[in-house]
């Protein structure tokens, strides 16, 4: 990527509470604070990876980018354009541009639909198309995403996982959009699919010019595609860096644990496993300061201050006083 980098979407001091009601007629309400104060900037022509734990709030960040889900509080700038200020009709217009890849392949597509129609229906709503136009590019879709033009008749039954995955992604790329989503997009497939699919989509977004947000379980996933990955942890970043900076020279001790959690290839390169204790807070009642301290097993007695990223050299940030002294 060049140094001169254009940001296509900016996120700043995110957050998504959801109500939790309890006791009679639910009367007790507590907020479960999914995703709190986030900010990032991807990068026009980037991938950025984000992982993290099952419940940490990557899942909900994602729609709330794609408008399924709508901000408690902050802002996502997209295009130099808050989608949190413009109207219902014009944030329609910016739905084409922002598009989502599933996780779940088998009921992400409509049973009932043809290849041709699940692909084509993006075009319909959109109307970016012709409807004389849409059969041949339905075609090309598929062509696109490795599988044949003959299939455009067929149901999903018809298809194995990563053939369905290769419909999701075709169907996302039907109206020419600037950015993917990707919310665990290889997670439910097999381990030799999984690289296939990961390879079509570092292909397409070469060949479209598109950004991607890749959401994945853990580094391992997201090391092929990524150019820079956000570490996610209860509803809060606690690094970002390029890919091979957080690879090599990981600063947060929950990135550190993830990374010793990969398996290694050749049985003869031993690593010294990091096991994680203590309780997981509740994103009810998330503590003040560092969100990983009742988890961490540095030695480090400002836990309260290590709550914002903060920078540490190679275009690195991350939420720990410990590696900054």
């Amino acid at each position: 990527m060049s140094d001169k980098k254009e940001v296509l979407l900016s996120i700043k001091d995110l957050c998504k509470y959801f109500e939790i009601r309890s006791g009679f007629f639910n009367q007790n309400v507590n907020l479960l604070k999914a995703v709190d104060n986030i900010n990032i900037d991807i990068y026009k022509g980037e991938c950025f990876g984000l992982v993290g734990e099952s419940g940490c709030g990557k899942t909900t960040l994602g729609k709330m980018i794609a408008g399924l889900y709508k901000p408690t509080a902050g802002s996502i700038m997209f295009n130099n354009t808050n989608l949190g200020k413009i109207s219902a009709k014009e944030r329609r217009a910016f739905c084409k541009d922002i598009q989502m890849i599933f996780q779940d392949p088998y009921s992400s597509l409509n049973p009932r639909m043809t290849v041709e129609e699940i692909i084509s229906e993006p075009m319909l709503v959109n109307k970016t198309h012709a409807k004389s136009e849409m059969s041949k590019r339905v075609e090309h879709l598929l062509n696109c995403v490795g599988l044949s033009s003959s299939y455009k008749s067929r149901y999903p039954h018809e298809f194995s996982g990563g053939q369905r995955q290769r419909i999701g992604i075709a169907r996302a790329l039907a109206v020419s959009p600037k950015l993917i989503v990707c919310d665990e997009a290889v997670s439910a497939l097999d381990v030799s699919i999984q690289a296939q699919i990961l390879n079509l989509l570092s292909d397409l977004k070469d060949e479209f010019g598109l950004t991607y947000l890749f959401i994945a379980h853990g580094l391992a996933a997201v090391k092929h595609i990524s150019d820079r990955i956000g570490v996610m942890y209860l509803g809060s970043l606690v690094e970002v860096a390029p890919k091979e900076e957080i690879y090599e020279h990981p600063r947060h001790p929950y990135t550190k644990a993830l990374i010793s959690a990969i398996p290694e290839i050749n049985p003869n390169n031993k690593k010294q496993r990091i096991l994680l204790t203590g309780d997981l807070p509740s994103p009810i009642d998330p503590p003040k300061g560092c969100r990983f301290a009742s988890r961490c097993y540095q030695k480090c007695d400002r836990f309260e201050e290590c709550q914002i990223l903060e920078p540490c050299g190679n275009n690195h940030l991350v939420a720990c006083k410990k590696p900054l002294e």
